[in-house]
């Protein structure tokens, strides 16, 4: 009997875990790579709680190595689990949480643990003030010492799962999550994070872990602070960076039942899509017969923060804000069409691929500057901002629920669908008008493209959209359009 309550307990546990504990009525996460932690707070405030957004993931919280002209990637070199970095503090980065949460934007973590910060030669100074010695595999303000990590070697080949796991990613000091001390040093971190009401953590490097390890440490984490509002017995949403493209020895599979995955192939296949090297009719059966993970244990998203560098996965394919049409267009699938848990990239500008966040000549993050017209500016890019990705955050909202309908394509890369009866959208990829009479599912009416534009009082900014008795509407994107999509549903009808 104790055996059969233990095994209830468990699986209890892990179907938890695919839980992003998101309000009902929402369901994009936004990840503000490099914010500050008021600066976040103001903008949950602002316009993510405003705009319906669900969730965001913040970079690392806990101390990081300082590294010469300051690299986005000294983030993911731990020094302790001092909540200090150049973000903020402990005090602030609560006080985030605690606003953001009010509003009804969930917190979730990205988390560094499988590592700490690489060998360097000397002393290493963390952003809190810590000194770290990594040529010793001395960490003296975690404790960790030479005894808390795997024997030095290099990954030379990734079909050795054992070198994967084992054996030190560019140089990273490999922790032993086998250890007690280990577990038990990285659970007081993620307790206190829980404690300070997030919702969940994006495990960076999970594949470097061995699942067993990894099972032990998220069975082991706190319930939720119900005083955040979140239900009683509520466990944190895991998403783990297991990046399988096929063709190495560690699979996605092995992961599987402990938490999400990061689904790199989304990443790479719509991003191939939308630059013209797979026709977008294919799109039709978007989803697991493409490979991918079920629905809702894959994170989605077009690019990430090591993608859109080219690390990562996906190589030439990946769309960035870079490519801002195609970039637009393969986001408004990513949030129109039902599959996945969805994350879209709130970026800064960046030439080098090492490039920090905009910083001062003390090396502190500059705030994003937020013009008239609701753009950042001062090096941040802000997609999240553009009204061609968040007016597609509310369209997911407006439809959230129900399924795709009526498809329709050209043959080759114009395509449409319904989505219920609650909204309807379309894309042209070709080099000539897409000018067709299309099923739209909607109730008789105009509406408001919300690509193009929005609803403003009582009239449309950008294209309006009459359909009739029939349902159906003439749509037209012509191929120079500045937006090679239309958007419509039942939120915006005049």
């Amino acid at each position: 009997m104790k055996t059969i309550f233990l095994l209830v307990a468990i699986v209890a546990v892990v179907k938890a875990q695919f839980d992003p504990h998101q309000l009902p009525d929402r369901s994009t996460m936004v990840h503000l790579f490099e914010w500050k932690w008021d600066d976040i707070a103001l903008e949950c405030e602002n316009f993510l709680g405003p705009k319906g957004f669900a969730g965001i993931q913040v970079s690392p919280v806990n101390e990081n190595v300082i590294a010469p002209k300051r690299p986005w990637w000294e983030r993911y070199q731990p020094i302790s689990f001092i909540l200090t970095t150049r973000s903020g503090n402990e005090q602030q980065f609560a006080n985030m949480v605690k606003r953001c949460n009010k509003v009804g934007v969930r917190t979730y973590v990205d988390v560094v643990f499988n590592h700490m910060a690489a060998k360097q030669g000397g002393q290493a100074v963390g952003t809190g003030g810590s000194r770290a010695y990594p040529e010793n595999k001395d960490y003296p303000a975690v404790p960790f010492t030479n005894a808390d990590f795997h024997p030095s070697c290099g990954i030379q080949d990734y079909n050795d799962a054992y070198q994967v796991r084992n054996c030190e990613l560019v140089a990273l000091r490999d922790l032993n999550q086998t250890i007690p001390h280990v577990q038990n040093k990285i659970l007081e971190f993620l307790d206190r994070l829980v404690d300070l009401g997030v919702a969940g953590f994006r495990v960076d490097a999970a594949k470097h872990m061995w699942p067993n390890d990894l099972r032990v440490i998220y069975g082991s984490l706190k319930n939720l602070n119900t005083a955040h509002g979140f239900p009683p017995n509520s466990k944190p949403f895991i998403v783990q960076e297991v990046i399988d493209l096929g063709g190495e020895g560690i699979k996605r599979d092995e992961y599987v039942d402990l938490g999400a995955i990061t689904e790199f192939k989304v990443s790479a296949a719509i991003g191939k899509a939308f630059r013209g090297g797979d026709d977008l009719k294919n799109l039709k059966n978007w989803g697991e017969q493409w490979g991918f993970l079920e629905s809702s244990k894959a994170l989605v998203f077009v690019d990430n923060h090591d993608n859109q560098r080219g690390h990562g996965a996906g190589g030439a394919d990946i769309l960035t804000y870079k490519q801002s049409k195609p970039y637009k267009m393969a986001t408004a699938f990513n949030l129109g069409f039902p599959f996945g848990i969805t994350r879209i990239m709130s970026s800064f500008s960046f030439d080098d691929t090492d490039q920090g966040p905009p910083k001062d000549s003390s090396g502190n993050i500059k705030s994003p500057v937020i013009q008239k017209d609701g753009s950042c500016d001062a090096g941040w890019v802000c997609e999240h901002r553009w009204r061609q990705i968040y007016n597609m955050v509310e369209f997911q909202n407006q439809v959230k629920g129900t399924e795709v309908g009526n498809w329709w394509d050209n043959g080759k890369n114009q395509i449409a669908f319904c989505r219920g009866n609650a909204g309807f959208i379309a894309f042209n990829l070709e080099s000539f008008d897409l000018n067709q009479d299309i099923q739209t599912c909607l109730p008789a009416g105009t509406y408001c493209d919300v690509i193009s534009g929005d609803k403003v009082g009582s009239n449309c900014s950008g294209k309006k959209v009459l359909v009739g008795n029939d349902g159906k509407a003439r749509i037209i994107i012509g191929p120079n359009e500045d937006d090679g999509v239309l958007a419509i549903h039942k939120g915006k009808k005049l």
